[in-house]
Parts: C-alpha cells; structure tokens; sequence
C-alpha cells in the first residue's frame, strides 16, 4: 500500500485587492486499496467580483462532477452505473493496467466541460457583473501512482522528481504560442505587453478544449499545481525546485513558494496545490 500527502496554500498577493484564485484538495484513503486524491487549481478573471465568482463556480461544478470517485464502496448499495464504472477503471490502474487511462480522462474531461457550462451560464445570466468573467483550470486526478492531469489556460502542473522540476502542461496563452513558433523569446514573455493573455478559459466558449494526459508517479514524486501568479513571479524552475527541496513537509513548502513570489513582487494573486508518493521507508511502523 502507498500513501499519499497533500497540501496547499492560496494568497492575495500584494497588488490584488481580491483573491480571485481557489484551490482544493481531497483524498479517499482506505485500508485495503489504494488512495485517490485530486487537487485542483482555478484563478478567475472578470470585472469586480466576477473573477472570484468564475473561480468559485469552476472548483465547486467540478467537485460535484467528481464526487462519485470519493465515494466509499458499499457492497450493500446500489451505485449508478457510471460510477461503477469509472470505480471499477480506476482499480484496474492500482494493478498497474493502462487499460482505463480512457475511460477516466473521459470522466475528467466531462466535470471540466460541466464546469465549462456553468461558468458561462454565470457569464450569460448575470451580463452586467460578469462581462468577461472566466477562469483557467489545472487538475490532478491520483489513484495509486497514476495520475491524470488536466489543463485550461495558464496555470501549470509540474513534477519534481530527483531534485528537477519538469513543467508538465502547456500555456494557453498568446505568449506561451509566440514562444513555440520562435518570435517570441522566453526572457522577454514574462514582459511582454499581452503576457497575461490567454486563449482558453472556462466560461470564455460554448465548447471548451481541454489538454489531458496520464502520467505513472514513483515514491518521493512531487505533483505542484499552480496559477500563474507563482511561476510567473518565480520564473526560473530551478528556484522552485530549491525551495521543495529545502522544506521539511508539504505544507511549510505550499507556505516558503507562495512566500517567494511574494518577496518577488506578489503581483498576482498566489494559488499552489501540492501531491506526494509516500516512500515505504517514509511510512511509520
């Protein structure tokens, strides 16, 4: 058996009057399975109020959407069939099949797209206070050692393995794309005059896009989520990884990096979720 940790921390910053990002975590540990875990990261955007409201609606819509995961199962009961399913998917990965990778980045994609719905629904009915209202999304849905990560806009996934930090999703951004086709260097897209443009969001289209994608974790990985207000502030990754590095537990690292961009500048609001794979030796007698 493994054991999963998790931790997070969300910040004002020091130029935001609000706190337009969220971020929430939550785990199923039992004794005789492996734990799943998600932690997700949204930071809203909008007029007065509306980012907040976007954001809030995205993390609270998704959490319905992934309820049923978090379910203990009850033989005595009745579940619904797509519950069962998805349960039965996510099982088979704690043998180590890759079979249900499909079935379960489906279930993601569908509490994203209802998350989608319902932030525009917001935008639609409540024009006056929510023009332009909408929100990035980072996801990381953990069952044993694999995890599926989902991204809309530019928030960002990392994995800190062996002392590095990989980022693990792609920006969606108007800079992140001028990066990728050469015209655009990355030292000059952190002060480039549209670096806080992006081109998904939720609530932004009828139909939204998501990036989703499996990846096997292994004992003392670090999963990090996070808004742009962290490694936009932070920058180079090699910062974040000396501070993962330097902390004793998750939460006093979710603390130390929100505290770092803050000494850099704070100019953002300040969102960081972070998933650790217990290492047996780790585990207490």
């Amino acid at each position: 058996m493994i054991r999963i940790e998790l931790a997070a921390w969300c910040d004002r910053g020091q130029k935001r009057e609000l706190n337009e990002d969220r971020v929430f975590y939550q785990l199923l540990a039992a004794s005789d399975a492996d734990p799943i875990a998600v932690c997700m990261v949204a930071d809203g955007m909008g007029g007065h109020l509306a980012g907040e409201v976007a954001s809030h609606w995205a993390i609270e819509t998704l959490k319905r959407g992934l309820a049923d995961l978090f379910v203990p199962a009850d033989p005595r009961q009745t579940v619904p069939m797509r519950a069962a399913h998805v349960q039965a998917a996510l099982a088979s990965v704690g043998s180590g099949g890759h079979a249900s990778d499909m079935v379960i980045m489906q279930h993601v994609r569908e509490a994203v797209s209802q998350a989608n719905v319902a932030v525009r629904q917001y935008t639609l009915h409540r024009p006056s206070e929510a023009f332009g209202a909408g929100s990035t999304i980072t996801l990381a849905l953990l069952k044993g050692t694999r995890v599926y990560v989902a991204n809309v806009g530019d928030g960002r996934a990392y994995l800190f393995r062996g002392g590095r930090l990989v980022q693990l999703t792609k920006d969606h951004s108007l800079v992140a794309d001028l990066v990728a086709s050469g015209r655009l260097s990355l030292a000059d897209s952190f002060t480039h005059p549209q670096a806080g443009a992006i081109t998904r969001c939720l609530g932004c289209r009828q139909e939204i896009q998501v990036d989703i994608e499996p990846h096997t974790l292994q004992p003392d990985d670090i999963l990090l989520l996070c808004s742009d207000g962290l490694w936009s502030m932070l920058r180079d990754p090699r910062t974040m990884s000396r501070l993962l590095r330097r902390a004793d537990n998750l939460q006093e690292a979710a603390q130390t990096l929100v505290d770092a961009a803050n000494r850099a500048g704070g100019d953002d609001n300040i969102a960081v979720g972070l998933m650790r794979i217990v290492a047996e030796r780790d585990l207490p007698e």
